[in-house]
């Protein structure tokens, strides 16, 4: 994990699927915080503190992550961050407008998974918001996958069934990345047919920024996706993104 958080400090500045991530993310969190004054704001699992850097024009960001290495990366960039589990979440109940997680949920092991939904609901106020980010669909295990310790991959209905079990009320759900599904679906496949005796081996080419003009072609790709997601669902696509809010008369 530790070598994962390298790769992705280098990578997300610059990165197509960054850079698409951030596009998709923005329009959701503008949502959540929009008729809020000063909304606080809790990322959880915060990995190098660059998405607090996305939510800090929304309102008082802070965030946590399990990994030493995260927690210095975001600390010395100035972010306000702990050391701490998903599952044990060490700030006060209902005390955030806003509670993220990107892409973390996916390496949770099972025994964890329901127990971060319930805590992400305690620590919402009634009313506020749940931003979730997960990666999507089995049949895209990869390389990377290994790599980021990835315990599954959601469909929108274990998604769907996760969060509305934890009490939220779902607001949208829908894919994202379906613009580079066509790139990553191949790539995944061959990375399973090719792997020695089924086992998949880690691999990093996937968080090495491209070429100039390719990483340029596929940020493009994925801006204009952004524009589309603004006005409609995707119907597949590399990854789940869920708006979902905590009920007004929730305790």
């Amino acid at each position: 994990m530790d070598r994962l958080l390298e790769l992705t400090y280098r990578a997300e500045q610059s990165h197509f699927w960054f850079r698409g991530f951030r596009q998709f993310m923005k329009p959701a969190i503008a949502r959540a915080t929009a008729n809020t004054i000063a909304p606080r704001i809790l990322d959880c699992g915060c990995g190098t503190g660059s998405n607090l850097a996305m939510l800090r024009p929304y309102g008082h960001a802070v965030g946590f992550d399990l990994t030493r290495i995260g927690v210095a990366f975001a600390r010395e960039h100035g972010h306000l961050v702990a050391q701490a589990s998903i599952g044990q979440i060490p700030f006060r109940s209902a005390s955030f407008d806003l509670v993220t997680s990107f892409d973390v949920f996916q390496g949770l092991p099972d025994a964890v998974e329901r127990d971060a939904m319930a805590e992400m609901f305690r620590v919402l106020k009634p009313g506020g918001w749940l931003l979730l980010h997960v990666a999507a669909l089995e049949i895209l295990h990869g390389k990377h996958s290994v790599l980021s310790e990835e315990v599954r991959r959601y469909t929108p209905a274990r998604l769907r069934s996760l969060i509305a079990g934890g009490g939220f009320r779902i607001d949208r759900l829908t894919f994202d990345q379906a613009s580079l599904l066509p790139i990553m679906l191949p790539v995944r496949m061959w990375h399973r047919l090719a792997a020695d005796a089924g086992e998949v081996a880690a691999g990093e080419g996937e968080i090495t920024v491209p070429a100039a003009p390719i990483n340029a072609a596929l940020t493009a790709l994925v801006s204009l996706e952004a524009l589309a997601l603004r006005i409609v669902n995707m119907p597949i696509g590399g990854s789940l993104m869920c708006l979902a809010q905590k009920p007004v008369g929730s305790g």
